[in-house]
């Protein structure tokens, strides 16, 4: 009876699920295996050359630039997102709620809107150019809009909420007792975070890491508002396949080893997070 009730909670997600990202996935797969047309839309003769011609070096090149903004954007966005949730976890328990919603505030907003807030930040006639000038500097700022910085700056910002709830719910749940105990035995505040207070709550930063990267190495609308076309990531690269050159089989292929890349880091965080609350289990059985 438990079981059916169960299985009953799970079919609407599960049906969900496979309708609208399962089946999709799958058709994406399988144009991957055809040729674009002559003049378009897709010649239904089966071919690997879409594979081959995305480890092409003009491309690869791409995949390496997105990988690396991708990267960049995960790690600032994990010091930045730990740092923030380890103040929170600091404070009385009343207020941490409240400090919580601010931290998510942001996703209240369309992403398109806070995006757009960073091109009103950044321009030349911008409220960052203003307030300088209003300070006294009287020379010229370096171009911040349509820069790589820009892009990894609005990547930060509209993921760094997923670090510090990624990051918080270990720090929460840390037993103030064993950081009690490390002072305690002559370890100091730097020490004490180090070895004991960083180890115990990494999986949680690697999991805000894994989401940020993930969501970053594929995102196209950040690096076309805030990068101005001034270079191009996977996902403008998928967009203009689709959209502009309507290559859809080559567009389906970058796709398809895009979301295998993203699957492989999943599943390594996942493997990693099973193995430390594993350890965990064991310390916990040992010292019992």
């Amino acid at each position: 009876m438990q079981d059916n009730r169960s299985l009953a909670l799970i079919a609407p997600a599960f049906v969900w699920l496979t309708a609208f990202m399962v089946v999709p996935c799958l058709l994406i797969l399988a144009l991957a295996f055809f040729r674009r047309g002559i003049y378009g839309g897709i010649d239904y003769t089966f071919t690997l050359e879409n594979f081959a011609l995305v480890f092409d070096p003009l491309y690869a090149r791409i995949f390496l630039k997105s990988a690396w903004i991708a990267g960049l954007a995960a790690t600032i966005a994990a010091v930045l997102g730990y740092a923030a949730a380890h103040a929170i976890a600091q404070m009385p328990r009343r207020d941490q709620p409240r400090l919580l919603f601010f931290a998510i505030l942001p996703f209240w907003s369309n992403y398109l809107v806070r995006t757009y807030a960073w091109i009103v930040l950044l321009n030349r006639e911008g409220l960052i150019v203003n307030l300088a000038r209003a300070l006294g500097y009287q020379g010229e700022l370096p171009q911040m809009l349509y820069t790589e910085g820009a892009v990894i700056t609005g990547l930060v910002y509209n993921y760094l909420p997923f670090v510090i709830l990624a990051a918080y719910a270990p720090l929460s749940r840390l037993n103030p007792e064993i950081a009690e105990a490390s002072r305690d035995l002559g370890a100091s505040g730097w020490t004490t975070f180090r070895r004991v207070t960083l180890p115990m709550t990494l999986p949680g930063v690697a999991t805000g890491f894994v989401f940020v990267f993930v969501l970053s190495i594929g995102n196209f609308v950040t690096p076309a508002l805030l990068g101005g076309g001034q270079f191009q990531m996977v996902g403008n690269l998928v967009y203009a396949q689709f959209l502009t050159s309507n290559d859809w089989p080559f567009g389906s292929a970058l796709s398809m080893v895009l979301i295998a890349v993203m699957l492989v880091l999943l599943t390594l965080q996942t493997f990693a997070n099973e193995r430390a609350s594993s350890g965990r289990q064991t310390e916990d059985q040992a010292h019992g």
